[in-house]
């Protein structure tokens, strides 16, 4: 009785024929969203004149030296962008159709084709493409254990993700390609300016610094289309789950561009710096435990931060932000208490999902860098090590955006349950879950 007070306290749900949202932040939050929105805009400005220039710039004045060869540089990458794209349209189809096989697959694939890439980082040779190999195969060895580790958890899953993917929104297969072709021709024009910074190498000093601009905006633009897709999805979803007025996606999409560019702007930086620390302390207290005084202490003070920051930054916000129009600090600290006051805070953090989507962009991006690699080796081996890591980078980033579909289900469906537990439009599927945590968790206190 309590959750649904809680639920019906909330802010009213957006609705299709009011498309204007109400502001529900401070002002200093909306000083703050216009901020990164205006900057998130200036920087894709800034990027392209910059990219533009560099593609230019860089092989026209290299045409006459020849030390860049752009028909040995360019094809593998572009090819393997194609590709990118290619997979992670056809690895949600999949996973709408069998997500069971998918789960496995990717928890499978991943560690073994990390494996192979990183023989291939070995096999090039320079001193550079070791040091990837090795944390490649590292990596890879992680990955595998891991997955051993979790197998347990498969199965439910394999069930959340069937339930929340059920009955999808109208329309969101040509949205997913859409979104699909547009990063395609974006990575593809962000790869000319890195062929033509590679083409100054020899004039400037700062070729190495022009290619890691660049690759920083790749990262923010792409994280940016993702979370875009994740608060327009979540959206439509959570209205189903909580029997709301049904929005259309192509609505749900114009508002998340015109009045949350912001919160998306800021959550593309915050969530993945604030899950790497949190993924950074929990493999610190797995392995530190207590078997040092000194150690322990520190993994505490690492947890007990990551606690906080993931309070403060998670991607469930993402679902509030899109539905209430909040800011996105104030959409996680919501949600997060939610999830707390629902005794589903283990649950959500034994969650596989974003593994799940985390090493389905692993395995595409491992693929596209053996195709971009093995293509560039057989022509030109002195480009291999940095064609290779960026076409991993690109395919890692193209398979997230795909991804952000069913991601954006399964974020809506826990965070519609946590607010109304008791409503009908959910099955056994979570009380069930969390009857089993508590009994293993009872048999260890025992």
């Amino acid at each position: 009785m309590h959750d649904q007070q809680h639920s019906v306290s909330l802010p009213h749900p957006i609705k299709e024929q009011d498309s204007s949202f109400p502001n529900k932040t401070t002002v200093a939050g909306r000083i703050t969203r216009s901020f990164f929105q205006i900057l998130f805009y200036l920087h894709l400005f800034l990027i392209a004149v910059f990219v533009i220039f560099l593609t230019i710039y860089g092989l026209v004045s290299d045409s006459k030296t020849q030390h860049f060869h752009p028909l040995k540089w360019y094809p593998p990458l572009l090819v393997s962008t194609a590709c990118a794209g290619i997979i992670g349209f056809t690895w949600i189809l999949i996973i709408t159709q069998n997500p069971t096989k998918a789960i496995i697959s990717a928890f499978w694939l991943s560690p073994i084709l990390t494996c192979a890439m990183g023989i291939l980082f070995i096999y090039i040779g320079t001193a550079i493409s070791l040091a990837a190999g090795v944390v490649s195969l590292v990596s890879a060895l992680i990955q595998s254990l891991y997955g051993c580790w979790v197998s347990p958890r498969f199965e439910y899953a394999t069930r959340i993700m069937q339930v929340s993917i059920a009955s999808p929104p109208n329309k969101i297969r040509s949205m997913v390609f859409s979104s699909i072709c547009i990063a395609i021709l974006y990575c593809c024009f962000l790869v000319s300016g890195i062929g033509g910074a590679r083409a100054l190498e020899n004039k400037t000093n700062l070729a190495a610094f022009f290619i890691f601009l660049i690759l920083l905006s790749l990262g923010w633009t792409m994280q940016f289309l993702k979370n875009a897709m994740l608060v327009t999805v979540s959206r439509v979803k959570y209205m189903q789950f909580a029997g709301g007025d049904e929005i259309e996606i192509r609505v749900a999409f114009r508002d998340t561009i015109k009045y949350l560019t912001g919160s998306v702007s800021i959550g593309s930086i915050l969530v993945p710096v604030i899950g790497l620390f949190r993924g950074f302390a929990r493999s610190m207290s797995s392995i530190g435990g207590d078997t040092h005084e000194c150690m322990f202490s520190c993994v505490s003070c690492y947890m007990k931060v990551a606690s906080f920051l993931v309070t403060c930054g998670n991607r469930w916000g993402f679902v509030h932000v899109g539905v209430y129009n909040k800011g996105l600090v104030q959409a996680s600290t919501d949600t997060w208490e939610m999830f707390i006051r629902t005794g589903m805070e283990q649950l959500i953090d034994l969650d596989l999902t974003g593994a799940f989507c985390f090493l389905s962009g692993v395995a595409t991006g491992s693929i596209c860098s053996l195709v971009s690699g093995i293509w560039t080796i057989v022509v030109h081996k002195n480009y291999a090590i940095e064609v290779s890591i960026i076409a991993f980078l690109i395919g890692y980033f193209m398979c997230r955006l795909a991804m952000a579909w069913p991601q954006a289900c399964v974020l809506a469906y826990y965070v519609a349950y946590s607010e109304n537990p008791q409503s009908t439009q959910f099955d056994a599927t979570i009380p069930v879950r969390l009857e089993k945590l508590q009994r293993s968790q009872a048999l260890q206190i025992v």
